[in-house]
């Protein structure tokens, strides 16, 4: 089938909801339940059995395909390559320290020197905070890092959409 990686992605995530409804759905269907009276008369009153062998096969059959489509996507992140040589995983591990530093740069970006007035009984002086850091250089870095993670979101995107063939 002709496909691509955003697609395939999509697939794996409904694969992956329905193997989850197929895990509650057995668990509901671990036991049947029946009566046995004392002469020995059984009376079945809720039946699972057939129901569990059911979705039990439909579980590892789904269990199956969401590891053939994960090969598939994992063998095709790390064979596409963005314009500058990375590889679609390299560049996912790199925008996600990209984003974590981004985080920090944006926190101290906030940060303000500050001065207060301490008075004890003898003695009144300022405290004084100064950031350690040019607030003006980390606001340039932090919107060089914002760029970087956009064009490499936005190269990612591309590859994501080339069509391929995929045996799902």
């Amino acid at each position: 089938m002709k496909t691509n990686l955003s697609n395939l992605m999509s697939i794996a995530a409904e694969e992956e909801k329905r193997f989850m409804d197929y895990h509650y759905q057995l668990k509901e269907h671990t036991h049947s339940t029946s009566t046995q009276e004392l002469d020995g008369t059984i009376t079945i009153i809720e039946d699972y059995k057939e129901d569990f062998e059911k979705e039990f096969e439909a579980y590892k059959k789904s269990q199956a395909k969401i590891s053939k489509i994960k090969s598939i996507l994992y063998e095709k992140n790390n064979s596409f390559k963005l314009p500058d040589g990375r590889t679609i995983q390299q560049a996912i591990v790199d925008n996600n320290t990209l984003r974590k530093m981004k985080s920090l740069y944006g926190y101290l970006i906030t940060q303000k020197s500050n001065k207060r007035r301490i008075t004890e009984v003898n003695n009144s002086y300022f405290e004084c905070r100064t950031v350690n850091y040019d607030v003006e250089t980390l606001k340039k870095e932090y919107n060089n890092l914002v760029k970087q993670i956009q064009d490499t979101d936005f190269e990612i995107s591309k590859l994501n959409s080339i069509e391929f063939d995929a045996d799902i």
